[in-house]
């Protein structure tokens, strides 16, 4: 914690402010520590404060290190105005994606002779420390051991409802908080659906199930898709999979230190358009993994990031998705290293036929 905030303190001094209001719930946590929601940090050169009400009081005390605990009664923001007003700071940092319209105009409103300046602080948390990295890696853990166990229990006639709750049941009990996301069952022509979450289809014999899911350990996610095959691929099939699965083993190979994001993405992008399926594949190659599920930095073509750094986590996610036929997708979390990435997902990956 003292190191990202000593990050945060160079943030402030860049952005040339005396202090920033977090108000995002993944920012609260990655600076304090604290996990309660209707909480606000207040950080100056000279000042850590936690303003929250009654009902997170002990919780703060107890996450908490070096953060005087302000207690609100009669408003979160009404506080925060009243803390602004006694510090003696007179240019603020606040989250711009953040604060709502009303919320802002609160602030300016009665904040005359104070100077907002939009900040942004999600970036701070593109490189993980090794307590991240730790957590993260056991929330990959807990998904690997879950989809091992799936497998047991996948059959024709079952729902995708069934299979998604039997998943996140095994993750919880394999001790998972909960599930990372709404999790994802798109079976038979449902595939073509990139966030098809499960529904009541039943699956059938001769059908793909895509499985996208991912657990959260002590705060932090993890993100796997395996896609299976419920009876006997045909060759088409196996084709299309390998297809999926070339690209993606592909893409491993070009998510290293100093390579861009719309590098990698346009790498594995080349591997399906020889296999003529680039046009099937809709969306980015991957994102960042972290305290939220979908983070910086983006591995797509539209990406910011220019150097992939180590101690990154992205996913590594291509898929193919035709309307009306179906479609699959593979994907992993994976730690950017100096040298090979490491996939933190270890579940196999070659098709498996139930």
């Amino acid at each position: 914690m003292e190191q990202r905030l000593k990050n945060l303190y160079k943030k402030i001094s860049a952005e040339e402010i005396d202090a920033v209001i977090i108000y995002k719930a993944a920012n609260v946590f990655y600076f304090s520590g604290f996990r309660g929601d209707s909480t606000i940090l207040l950080i100056g050169k000279n000042f850590l404060k936690l303003i929250t009400d009654s009902r997170y009081i002990e919780q703060a005390r107890l996450q908490t290190k070096n953060f005087e605990i302000v207690k609100q009664e009669d408003g979160l923001f009404k506080k925060l105005i009243e803390e602004i007003k006694s510090c003696g700071a007179k240019k603020f940092g606040f989250e711009g994606r953040v604060l709502t319209f009303d919320e802002y105009n609160n602030l300016k409103e009665n904040l005359a002779g104070v100077e907002l300046k939009s900040v942004e602080l999600d970036s701070l948390r593109q490189i993980k420390d090794a307590a991240e990295i730790f957590n993260i890696r056991r929330a990959c853990e807990i998904a690997d051991k879950a989809f091992a166990e799936i497998l047991n229990f996948i059959k024709p006639n079952i729902t995708e409802n069934e299979v998604a709750a039997e998943l996140e049941y095994l993750m919880k009990k394999l001790g998972a908080e909960k599930n990372s996301f709404d999790t994802i069952v798109a079976s038979g022509v449902r595939g073509s659906l990139p966030h098809g979450v499960a529904s009541d289809k039943k699956i059938l014999s001769g059908e793909f199930v895509t499985m996208d899911f991912g657990a959260i350990f002590h705060g932090y996610c993890s993100d796997m898709t395996r896609t299976i095959f419920v009876g006997k691929a045909t060759d088409k099939q196996k084709n299309l999979y390998n297809a999926v699965l070339n690209a993606q083993l592909h893409g491993l190979k070009f998510i290293r230190k100093g390579a861009s994001g719309k590098a990698v993405d346009a790498a594995v992008r080349e591997i399906l358009a020889h296999a003529d399926l680039e046009k099937y594949f809709t969306h980015g190659l991957g994102h960042g993994v972290g305290i939220e599920i979908h983070e910086e930095p983006r591995l797509s073509r539209l990406s910011k990031c220019e150097s992939l750094q180590p101690n990154m986590i992205v996913t590594d996610e291509p898929g193919i998705y035709i309307e009306n036929v179906g479609g699959l997708r593979i994907e992993d979390t994976v730690l950017v290293t100096d040298g090979d990435a490491e996939t933190l997902t270890k579940s196999p990956k070659n098709l498996i036929e139930l």
